[in-house]
């Protein structure tokens, strides 16, 4: 029994491991992160920092822009053409000089445009639609693939103009225009409107070389 005591007595018990005073690393989001350790260095926490503010500015910026637009449709419309340096759509533009300018996709839309001077001007892909050119000059002008729909375009100088594949489809009306050396290739009109077109058309394009009673095919 006493060598039994002995042995138990001389059995060292294994001291206890000391308490760590350090403290634990803590648990970063992975979309914070630039690795995957659970302990990123400084210089992945500095960056990590740097695109939160960066993407703090940009959602700062994206909201003002937002605000503007709601606030003040003016600023929203800015130019009404990729082209064009102000507002031209629903406005009383009467009398206005657009003459030999290059307005290319301009927006015209609902505008009252009577007597206003186009003359020479480069309107490609332009939008009358429902517009009123009541003896306007659109001689010499660049309109194709312009769209009259709906458009007043009675009493305007055609003279010369280029409507290649230029809308004029509903209520639009060419009465009392001069559409001399006026090119119409592919333009689709009412058989009304050609009709009356046609006994009015005279002279060739200077452009296309397409004689305008052709492009209407006229009999």
């Amino acid at each position: 029994m006493a060598h039994l005591l002995n042995v138990s007595l001389c059995t060292k018990i294994p001291p206890k491991p000391p308490l760590s005073l350090t403290k634990p690393c803590l648990s970063i989001p992975r979309f914070l992160s630039l690795s995957h350790s659970r302990c990123p260095n400084p210089q992945a926490l500095i960056l990590n920092k740097q695109l939160l503010e960066d993407f703090a500015k940009t959602g700062l910026l994206a909201l003002l822009s937002v605000s503007l637009f709601f606030t003040d449709p003016a600023l929203a419309f800015k130019g009404g053409g990729p082209y064009g340096s102000e507002v031209t759509r629903g406005q009383d533009l009467t009398g206005k000089d657009f003459s030999g300018r290059t307005l290319i996709k301009q927006d015209f839309k609902t505008s009252i445009l009577r007597q206003a001077n186009f003359k020479g001007a480069k309107l490609l892909g332009a939008s009358f639609f429902d517009a009123d050119l009541t003896g306007a000059d659109l001689s010499d002008a660049d309109l194709r693939s312009a769209d009259l729909s709906l458009a007043n375009v009675a009493k305007v100088n055609l003279s010369n103009a280029n409507l290649e594949g230029a809308l004029a489809t509903g209520n639009t009306s060419f009465r009392g225009s001069n559409i001399t050396g006026a090119d119409f290739t592919d333009v689709p009109l009412r058989e009304d409107q050609r009709e009356y077109l046609c006994k009015v058309a005279d002279g060739v394009n200077p452009t296309t070389g397409n004689a305008t009673r052709d492009t209407l095919l006229c009999n």
